[in-house]
């Protein structure tokens, strides 16, 4: 693969036409997967090989829509998801090395209002007022590859890459040949690892790329990728040939504190003899810091080396400590980064697509333009009345400009959902041309379109009959986070939904594939893309995941609004298919001994309960669920590992006012010793923590023998006391 790679573009942007707003749980569901499948291609190339498959901006787009998608529906959110994951892997060729402290990802910002609302979160959950001084520093982000520098007596004894920021790659021999690393220092802890970023000067990078094109080599893409191409060469003198820089501006572990600041101890740093970047400020309030952003900004084509935003940080390491961290970002941090570019292009066509639930997404089709580096053919239209310039509520949009077949429309490629369309040219606008008329039924299907009230989405009424729900709901059972049958992928679901011999209409019938295929004249070795070999590591495959884990399996069925997180918890709580297939029987919605059971399940709401008792009550899908669990050997889910600190694996409440920290520190606090947070007391809380104010909560945990106690008694049970 290399950068930019065609067909992953396209389906990277394809898949980013399509909207968050309003879209059903079943697409957003089989988006996740897709976008899983894209961003691990991504770090792989990007971390492990130099060679990127996205530019910086179609890959921020791709990480921003999965963060939506995740926090429109938590429920759907992988266990493995990219938002929990930091670069990747560490390549084969060099020794391995494993971090004493991660080297986190930075969460990104792309407006001021972005910058505004990390303020304010950043007050909220230190319970400051919004005039109580907050300090930030701000500095350019290096577009480089990040490096972790250790010193012990003052000597470099190792350099590492961040690989996937637990584990990184021994480049000690290469890091003492650039010169911004001293190999000894003064002054320094007896235990000091610096973190900053190596880059290629523009300069350099014109330089080499000069040179290899002359031998005949393949040039890079970038600086970034000349750097990080560099950097991990097996001579080292390759390396040094390369004329690569290192700017400091970080730490990971320290047997003694720098400072008590950021800048305070960066400028340490430099007084070790760092190179430390020059333009950094330390800034007062937001307006500080958009303003050095803007000059940043002002100053960026003149810089002589890549940048591709700022970065804020809170500048009292203190409040830092506070702050802690969420699983792969920083809390105290934040990257701002620069927009991307508008471009003109002709709008082709309108495409209608039908997801998994029936939702009708619209798609313009462009004449392609590059736009910030990427080419582009389609953009989102996100619904009918995104199209018609109507906004949700009802009032005029763009000017009331609507999008018309064979309009000039300005693409532009933001950092959150990519690419759009942002405005019309009438004064190029055909003479013949028509409004849009979105369909009144499925073009897959031809069954009745409707739209109910309140609903941004037209849906297919067409269910079970409309092939591209069907072969969706197929495509989502043997998703990797599902079934996950090796060779049975979403190409080979459409041919053996298209197959008139040896058909897969449901899930069961793939368990069934390999007795109907030795009942068949037409084998299905003789088919295309198959052979002897490859049919039966096919039915091996089939054959294997006859026994499965319950999760799996309930996570498989596609139920809207059942993800993976939430198949865990309700397979955690019920143990047995038996038992979640009894309970089901006996659920009524909204009322009854078993909706009180599923509402009690921390994380399952009722939006989740009354879809999951539909879809077990439906006629229908039930049958298909019954079939499929005749085939299977379903696993009994285990039950939870616990321990480690004095409140593992309790279930918490916090009510009332904490006057020592604030609600959202007590949870995260309390979620990361391993405990559990629910917002309700019910028979299955183990402690409630009581602030001034507690009212009915506290009477709950009385009547129910719950064991209360008081903020302070909190602190200290989890040595927050001194």
């Amino acid at each position: 693969m290399t950068q930019n790679d065609p067909s992953l573009q396209r389906e990277a942007l394809e898949l980013l036409s399509h909207p968050v707003e309003g879209v059903e749980a079943g697409l957003a569901q089989a988006d996740l997967a897709a976008l899983a499948r894209l961003l691990q291609a991504a770090n792989d190339a990007y971390y492990r090989n130099d060679d990127p498959v996205f530019d910086d901006a179609t890959y921020d787009a791709l990480k921003r829509h999965n963060i939506a998608l995740e926090s429109a529906f938590p429920a759907l959110k992988h266990a493995d998801s990219v938002t929990e994951q930091v670069g990747a892997a560490p390549a084969d060729g060099f020794a391995k090395v494993r971090h004493r402290q991660r080297m986190l990802s930075l969460e990104n910002g792309f407006t001021t209002e972005d910058i505004v609302e990390f303020d304010k979160r950043i007050r909220r959950f230190l319970n400051l007022p919004d005039e109580a001084p907050l300090a930030f520093t701000a500095e350019p982000k290096i577009d480089g590859l990040s490096l972790s520098l250790r010193y012990e007596g003052g000597v470099l004894v190792q350099a590492a890459t961040r690989g996937d920021g637990e584990v990184g790659e021994n480049v000690t021999a290469n890091a003492r040949t650039i010169a911004d690393i001293p190999h000894r220092i003064a002054d320094a802890p007896d235990v000091l690892e610096v973190r900053g970023e190596v880059y290629m000067s523009d300069a350099d990078f014109q330089q080499l790329n000069a040179r290899m094109e002359a031998r005949g080599s393949k040039p890079f893409a970038n600086p970034r990728n000349a750097a990080a191409g560099s950097l991990r060469q097996l001579d080292s003198e390759v390396t040094r040939s390369r004329q690569l820089h290192f700017f400091a501006y970080a730490w990971g572990e320290l047997s003694a504190p720098l400072a008590d600041t950021q800048s305070g101890a960066v400028a340490r740093l430099a007084q070790m003899g760092f190179s430390t970047n020059p333009l950094m400020r330390r800034c007062l309030h937001v307006e500080e810091m958009i303003a050095v952003y803007d000059g940043i900004a002002d100053q960026r084509a003149t810089l002589g080396y890549d940048i591709d935003g700022v970065v804020y940080k809170v500048d009292d390491l203190a409040l830092q400590e506070r702050l802690g961290f969420r699983s792969t970002t920083p809390r105290w941090a934040l990257a701002h980064k620069f927009p991307a570019e508008l471009a003109w292009t002709e709008l082709l066509a309108i495409d209608i697509q039908v997801g998994r639930t029936g939702a009708l997404s619209p798609v313009a089709k462009l004449r392609p333009v590059t736009v910030g580096g990427v080419v582009v053919s389609s953009a989102t239209l996100h619904n009918a009345d995104y199209i018609a310039a109507r906004g949700r509520d009802g009032l005029p949009i763009r000017d009331g400009k609507d999008f018309r077949v064979g309009d000039w429309v300005e693409v532009y490629r933001a950092g959150d959902v990519i690419p759009k369309l942002r405005d019309v040219d009438l004064a190029r606008r055909p003479a013949d041309s028509a409004p849009f008329v979105f369909p009144d039924h499925c073009p897959e299907c031809g069954s009745l379109v409707v739209r109910e009230d309140g609903d941004a989405v037209h849906r297919c009424t067409g269910g079970l009959a409309c092939p591209a729900q069907v072969v969706e709901k197929l495509k989502h059972f043997v998703s990797r986070a599902a079934f996950d049958i090796e060779g049975l992928g979403t190409k080979q679901v459409e041919m053996f939904f298209a197959d008139r011999d040896l058909p897969i209409r449901e899930p069961a019938d793939i368990f069934t594939l390999a007795a109907r295929d030795s009942a068949n004249l037409g084998k299905l070795k003789n088919r295309d893309g198959f052979g002897e070999r490859s049919a039966t590591k096919l039915f091996q495959a089939i054959e294997a995941k006859r026994e499965i884990p319950f999760q799996r399996v309930l996570f498989a069925l596609g139920i809207r609004h059942l993800g993976e997180s939430g198949a865990a918890l309700i397979a955690t709580h019920f143990g047995s298919w038996d038992a979640l297939v009894d309970a089901m029987a006996r659920a009524e919605i909204g009322a009854g001994a078993v909706w009180d059971e599923l509402l009690s399940i921390d994380g399952v709401g009722a939006v989740l309960a009354t879809s999951l008792i539909a879809a077990f009550q439906n006629p229908v899908e039930s049958a298909i669920f019954l079939r499929l669990a005749q085939q299977l050997h379903i696993q009994d889910a285990a039950p939870p590992v616990v321990g480690g600190t004095p409140v593992a694996g309790l279930m918490i409440v916090f009510t009332g006012t904490l006057e020592r920290m604030t609600r959202a520190e007590a949870k995260a606090t309390a979620e990361a010793l391993g405990a559990k947070v629910a917002g309700s007391v019910s028979a299955k809380t183990d402690l409630v923590v009581l602030g001034p104010g507690a009212g009915s909560k506290a009477k709950q945990a009385a009547a129910l023998g719950i064991r209360t106690m008081d903020e302070g008694a909190w602190l200290a049970l989890i040595g927050r006391d001194g």
